[in-house]
């Protein structure tokens, strides 16, 4: 445990033990040795100056796609939040802070009559996730519609990246290193509000038919490899429904996973890697995580 005497004074929210798995759409994990919640760029920037340079730091948002290990996280992790979700209009674009959720971000797109954006009412979580994993969803993706990003450094540093430096592909973004993303900018094309509406509605639409949104679940579990989707792979590996304790792989889309109660964040892990294992020894193809796994495991007896 890093000594509370040697952490900035800062105007934001930092407590010391604090659980993370209610933060998280699973609703399981451990605690944070330290949570920082900064009140704003300004805050989280001084932070970030006068940390001692060997304290390790985590950045979570959202936590829409996540499992955080049951053992916690070491050090200090930051987590964007209300000082971090302005949406301000630019011409043809937004400014964007990294917390604003991306189903706000269509949402707003559409007050304003900027379509092109309507995909982030499919994607869980915030822009600062999407544009690390370069998020995509319904025939959209960040790449398509990134201009740029604003991003401290470990010593706090403001630093603004065009889309072009950061080598986007499927679900992969080179940020830079040691970075902590706080703005982007997205582009957009004026549009009729009511048919970008339309479309909105759609893709939710189609969320709600197809997805189990009204569960604990993180998302998307594993991305789909060239030429295949991973649920159809899931599925004929025989799948689909598949439990360990009250971790299961949903009935209704095999790429999701439930917590259906009182799943361990290792009850997951290891039902994901069964998952893996079972479409490798099927099909010969390696299925990639799509969800983010961190943390400290616990010891193996404690684990199941």
């Amino acid at each position: 445990m890093t000594n509370f005497s040697t952490l900035p004074p800062v105007r934001g929210r930092l407590k010391s033990n604090v659980a993370l798995g209610p933060r998280t759409w699973f609703r399981c994990g451990g605690q944070a040795d330290w949570l920082f919640v900064p009140e704003d760029i300004q805050d989280l920037a001084f932070f970030l100056g006068e940390c001692p340079p060997e304290l390790s730091q985590t950045v979570l948002g959202a936590c829409s796609n996540v499992i955080i290990r049951d053992g916690g996280i070491e050090g200090v992790v930051i987590r964007l939040a209300g000082g971090f979700s302005d949406i301000i209009k630019d011409d043809d674009g937004l400014i964007i802070g990294a917390a604003t959720l991306d189903v706000n971000i269509a949402e707003k797109a559409a007050s304003y009559g900027l379509g092109g954006l309507e995909f982030l009412a499919g994607i869980p979580g915030s822009i600062g996730g999407a544009v690390a994993m370069n998020a995509g969803a319904y025939g959209g993706e960040i790449v398509q519609c990134l201009d740029w990003i604003e991003c401290l450094d470990r010593q706090g540093n403001l630093k603004r990246y065009p889309a072009s430096a950061l080598n986007m592909s499927y679900r992969h973004s080179e940020l830079p290193e040691r970075s902590i993303v706080v703005k982007a900018r997205l582009k957009a094309t004026p549009e009729d509000p009511e048919l970008i509406r339309q479309k909105i509605t759609e893709i939710r639409t189609a969320r709600e038919d197809s997805q189990p949104l009204k569960t604990r679940t993180g998302g998307s579990t594993f991305r789909n490899p060239d030429g295949h989707k991973a649920w159809m792979l899931i599925d004929q590996a025989k799948c689909r429904g598949l439990k360990i304790g009250d971790a299961q792989i949903s009935e209704k889309h095999c790429n999701f996973m439930l917590n259906l109660g009182k799943a361990s964040s290792a009850e997951l892990e290891l039902l994901g890697e069964t998952v893996r294992q079972r479409v490798f020894d099927q099909t010969g193809i390696s299925l990639q995580w799509e969800i983010k796994r961190i943390g400290r495991n616990l010891p193996v007896s404690n684990k199941l």
